[in-house]
């Protein structure tokens, strides 16, 4: 980066990187767990799998909101020689930095199915959801105050990750048409902004 540029990622798109496989990799290991009867029985199973999804969508969704609010709250204008990291980028380096943390999640998932049919998946599932969540309540927050939120990328850690982690200091902010992602981290409409 010359002249004291920073590598920013966008806050929304970190958040929003683990809501796909955690999602797809609950949904097939609930999907392939309700095939063992297990301990408990196939109903036991999916009804406390049903109760966890939604206790893990509330927790994941409203876990942390205070220090977001209050990093986004002291956001500083990002300087022009500041690099943006493209959606791309910062999902990709997301999903290398889990990719282990993922794989081992679903096998145990799958593993826990034969005492308790279909629960894990759907805690996992559960938890993608959370996080589509806290990204969209992101993109509100984006929108309400007219500037995206980024994050320095040396800041996220060793797996790419931890957008309000105690490592963060401080958020960056710019305009709703920087970047490739909308507001809460999906891909950016080319008619959206202009």
């Amino acid at each position: 980066m010359a002249r004291g540029g920073q590598g920013l990622a966008r806050v929304a798109v970190v958040v929003r990187a683990g809501a796909a496989p955690l999602w797809w990799c609950g949904v097939f290991a609930a999907g392939v767990g309700v095939l063992p009867a297990g301990l408990t029985g196939r109903r036991i199973g999916v009804l406390a799998g049903a109760a966890l999804f939604l206790v893990a969508a509330a927790v994941v969704a409203l876990y942390g909101r205070r220090r977001y609010t209050a990093l986004a709250g002291g956001a500083a204008r990002a300087g022009k020689h500041d690099v943006l990291q493209d959606r791309a980028v910062t999902v990709r380096a997301w999903r290398r930095g889990h990719r282990w943390w993922l794989l081992l999640a679903f096998v145990a998932a799958l593993g826990s199915s034969f005492a308790v049919p279909a629960t894990a998946g759907m805690l996992l599932a559960g938890c993608g959801t959370g996080l589509r969540l806290k990204a969209a309540w992101l993109g509100r927050r984006e929108r309400a105050a007219n500037a995206l939120l980024w994050v320095r990328v040396d800041w996220l850690g060793r797996y790419g990750g931890r957008p309000a982690g105690k490592a963060v200091k401080a958020y960056r902010s710019t305009g709703v048409a920087a970047g490739d992602a909308a507001p809460g981290g999906a891909r950016r409409r080319t008619e959206t902004y202009v």
